[in-house]
């Protein structure tokens, strides 16, 4: 009896530990879940019989970051194969939107696709930002991929150090 509730915890724990990292995993990429609006454009005048049905999902990943310093709040955004024409920036209030289409880029030639993961179309991403920016002097460069957008804090969202005087 002893080995039979060994195992039976054993297989709890593992349990356990299973849906907590499953939990984490899916918080960690549930703001990088980004939804595609396929694109008529780009995609049917691509597409030929060989090729799976369009798109068994319109969902696919663009991980970002952003952290902040004394002086401003930094935003990069995965965003590969997309150029700057290919996306649109706005700060609205405290709330970052970053607008895109990442276009379909399919090979030709006799073969067809077994396994298809890339997501194509237009995209909406948004990051609150957790402080009050100067959007006229936002600075955005997208290389190799990576979009980074460096939002300049307002001078009372920095913040001010007090000097302790003795006395």
């Amino acid at each position: 009896m002893d080995k039979l509730a060994e195992f039976k915890h054993g297989l709890e724990e593992t349990w356990h530990s299973l849906g907590e990292g499953w939990r984490q995993l899916r918080d960690r990429a549930s703001e990088a879940l980004t939804r595609f609006t396929p694109v008529n454009r780009s995609r049917s005048a691509l597409e030929d019989a060989s090729s799976p049905p369009a798109l068994a999902s319109n969902w696919g990943l663009l991980a970002g970051d952003l952290y902040e310093d004394g002086e401003q709040i930094v935003v990069r955004l995965e965003v590969p194969g997309m150029v700057k024409e290919d996306l649109e920036l706005e700060v609205r209030g405290d709330v970052l939107f970053i607008r895109g289409e990442k276009r379909v880029e399919q090979e030709r030639g006799n073969g067809r696709y077994r396994v298809r993961q890339c997501t194509f179309g237009s995209f909406r991403r948004r990051f609150q930002l957790p402080a009050p920016v100067i959007a006229e002097k936002a600075r955005a460069k997208c290389s190799n991929g990576v979009l980074r957008i460096e939002l300049p804090k307002e001078a009372r969202a920095r913040g001010r150090r007090i000097e302790v005087r003795q006395g």
